[in-house]
């Protein structure tokens, strides 16, 4: 609250958080105009009767846009897009030879690698908006409870609609470059953030009051309540928790001048690969359930309905829990490299007190990390597991605001954004206290 207050007195600060506000509030706009071709009418008929879970892919897809893909408005694809280039650009460095060289290039490597995260996008645009129009026109979007939601199926309407919602991505991506340019935090995990709050505070306040002031439970609204403020504290923790490995650097005489000799620390994280190991499996597990829809008499996808679209059945709750220990693995071996560091330190003079430079410390490193995914792993477990033992304790039929995928993404967004603002803030405030100095010392 007192960095808030800081920001809001700072002139500069203030412009870029309301230049961030108003990026929200057309974003959210935007999270309501239908596209052309549907009738909104049996869409919001749709919706109301129909139940969906956050932690399948059409429920994170639905998450990440606020609300707006089961909207089948302009912006319905939401950030989704962006997020899986970029995860597959990174995952790209490993296979590509190219773009590891790109990465290692510095600045202009990188703004290669974002052009190229950006043709991606609109690919993968072109690709799910085409999915999401061929579903919703099937019925298979909405369970199959109304297929009417667009009633001219005919090639031109349809090519449009996929043209405007990859036009909306590409506003989407836009705006956050905006926001992460000229405004306060990273644009993509401020509109995720903005999307999840923006459904958020009412699926929890429905769990109390219910869909007509009659058939809700405050008991369990006070249960969930407790145990999300007991989550949320026990994720800021686990995010903020460091594991500092000791660098000494040694002294080097270049030129005339002594570098070197200080002592550091090389920070890793407990969850080095955050949210992405929920997302990954989430995702993966609900293709088999999307394949089945379209053919449901079949044995396999009667099997498959009946223990893969069910998160709180064993098969699910078993694949799901394996994929997130694999994905933790995985995603964290791709996005630190122990050779590459213990390189860079021997480059620079640096070293392990008690390892040798080289191959040594690189083996010490891939040791450390392999305790630290551990850790990490169970910690997503747990978290991503909660909202699942909540559901089938409290009997809420999946009417759970929340999941291990929401809790990891508000805590970290809010960790970060709060972690830039204080940073700008101080920024500021000496380079007032400069520029005070400087015009006392002019005066005299």
């Amino acid at each position: 609250m007192r960095t808030l207050i800081q920001a809001l007195r700072t002139k500069e600060l203030r412009h870029k958080i309301l230049f961030v506000l108003g990026m929200i509030i057309i974003y959210r706009i935007g999270s309501f105009i239908p596209i052309p071709g549907v009738d909104y009418t049996v869409v919001q008929q749709c919706t109301n009767e129909m139940t969906n879970n956050q932690e399948n892919f059409i429920g994170l897809v639905n998450l990440f846009s606020g609300g707006a893909m089961l909207q089948l408005s302009i912006f319905a694809l939401g950030v989704m897009p962006y997020i899986t280039a970029s995860i597959v650009i990174q995952l790209l460095r490993v296979v590509i030879p190219r773009f590891e060289a790109l990465h290692k290039e510095g600045q202009s490597g990188e703004a290669k690698l974002t052009q190229y995260t950006r043709y991606l996008t609109i690919g993968l645009a072109v690709l799910q908006s085409t999915t999401i129009i061929v579903t919703a026109r099937s019925g298979a979007l909405f369970n199959y409870q109304c297929s009417q939601v667009i009633p001219d199926g005919s090639p031109w309407n349809l090519i449009v609609m996929v043209l405007i919602m990859t036009g909306g991505t590409g506003l989407i991506m836009w705006m956050a470059e905006l926001i992460t340019d000229k405004g306060l935090g990273q644009g993509m995990s401020v509109l995720i953030f903005m999307s999840i709050c923006s459904g958020f505070l009412p699926q929890l306040w429905q769990i109390g009051w219910g869909t007509d002031g009659t058939d809700g439970d405050w008991l369990k609204f006070g249960i969930v309540v407790g145990v999300l403020t007991v989550i949320l504290i026990f994720v800021v923790f686990v995010e903020l928790s460091q594991r500092r490995i000791p660098v000494q650097y040694t002294r080097r005489m270049i030129g005339r001048k002594m570098y070197g000799g200080s002592s550091t620390y090389l920070p890793l994280k407990i969850n080095m690969s955050g949210v992405i190991p929920p997302i990954f499996a989430s995702s993966i597990l609900a293709i088999p359930t999307l394949i089945a829809q379209f053919d449901s008499s079949a044995g396999w996808a009667e099997w498959i309905n009946a223990n893969l679209a069910d998160t709180t059945s064993v098969w699910y709750i078993a694949l799901y829990a394996l994929m997130i220990v694999f994905f933790c693995f995985f995603y964290t071996s791709i996005t630190f490299n122990p050779d590459e560091t213990a390189d860079n330190m021997k480059q620079y003079g640096g070293f392990i007190p008690g390892i040798r430079a080289g191959s040594a410390t690189s083996r010490y490193l891939s040791y450390v990390m392999n305790r630290l995914n551990t850790v990490g792993a169970i910690y997503l477990l747990f978290v991503a597991l909660i909202p699942t033992v909540l559901i089938m304790a409290l009997d809420l039929n999946s009417q759970l605001p929340f999941g291990g995928t929401t809790i990891l993404i508000i805590a970290g967004v809010g960790l970060d954004t709060l972690r830039q603002a204080r940073a700008q803030t101080e920024q500021f405030q000496y380079a007032g206290f400069l520029f005070e100095n400087t015009d006392h010392t002019e005066g005299k």
